[in-house]
């Protein structure tokens, strides 16, 4: 596979970059099955990224049916070391606006019929979770944000996200407790990424995208499909300018993360008592310490 330091997960209203150059379509098969749609491989400011549509690129699946564990294990397949998960979201604080971007630090589970790990099977691994987000990729994005000086866009460094389930949005009593909570933001895909991630060894930071308010909100009643969709929009094409900026600073300098060396003292299983289809059905993320 190539050696493609950089990945791009791009969520609802990001199903493509148009600043890609060369671009070489794979599929790649895993283990878990096949990602949610082909990798886009391409030339991004002088750099090899691999860009994935979470949902397809006709946005054929629901945040449940997505292959979290193929997605990301395909990444580390291609030698990735970095993603970058473009996110839509809805807001739950006032303050939080629909356009602006938000790098969260913090995510809140309220997921239930998911798989967020790859062991298993004759191998246990518990990483540390406690700092989600890779603090290092997470400052270049907002760094990048802020240079840009994006109209209607204001930054938000920090945040949690409230991971739910889905399809159906919150009732205002769920919303409201998030928001009780202290939560940032609300979406319904990247826990299990981030999650997927540090145990693949691949640092991780979200690109918070605020369509509109969550259904807690005064003036929700109000918002229209149009009026969402319409942020969609406006919020890729932000979300392709500030991608285009991270990358420019890779180039420049690629960041050290903790996410790299993740499964050092995680792996609980002697590797010598590992059942050997096991060994190789994990082949991509066990083979330095094998």
């Amino acid at each position: 596979m190539a050696d493609i330091k950089i990945g791009i997960i791009g969520g609802s209203g990001l199903y493509k970059m148009d600043a890609l150059k060369d671009l070489t379509e794979v599929q790649v098969d895993t283990p878990f099955g096949s990602p949610s749609d082909a990798l886009i491989l391409g030339n991004l400011d002088g750099m090899q990224v691999a860009f994935l549509a979470r949902h397809g690129r006709n946005h054929t699946l629901l945040p449940t049916e997505l292959p979290f564990r193929a997605n990301i294990y395909a990444m580390k397949q291609l030698g990735v070391k970095y993603i970058i998960s473009a996110s839509a979201v809805g807001s739950l604080k006032e303050e939080v606006k629909p356009l602006d971007m938000v790098v969260p630090d913090q995510f809140i589970d309220r997921t239930r019929n998911r798989v967020s790990t790859f062991f298993g099977e004759g191998i246990v691994a518990h990483i540390a979770f406690g700092d989600p987000i890779c603090k290092n990729l997470a400052q270049i994005i907002s760094d990048s944000i802020a240079a840009l000086n994006l109209p209607d866009v204001n930054l938000h460094r920090s945040g949690t996200y409230v991971c739910m389930e889905g399809p159906a949005f919150s009732t205002k009593a769920e919303s409201n407790l998030y928001r009780s909570w202290g939560a940032t933001v609300i979406g319904m895909t990247n826990l299990q990424e981030a999650k997927l991630a540090r145990e693949a060894e691949i640092a991780y930071a979200t690109l918070a995208l605020v369509t509109d308010y969550d259904c807690w909100h005064p003036d929700h009643d109000s918002v229209t499909v149009e009026m969402v969709v319409a942020n969609l929009h406006r919020n890729a094409v932000n979300a392709q300018k500030v991608i285009q900026e991270v990358v420019r600073r890779f180039s420049i300098n690629l960041p050290e993360s903790e996410a790299h060396s993740a499964l050092k003292y995680a792996i609980l299983t002697k590797l010598d008592q590992v059942p050997d289809a096991t060994k190789q059905k994990l082949e991509a993320i066990l083979k330095k310490y094998i």
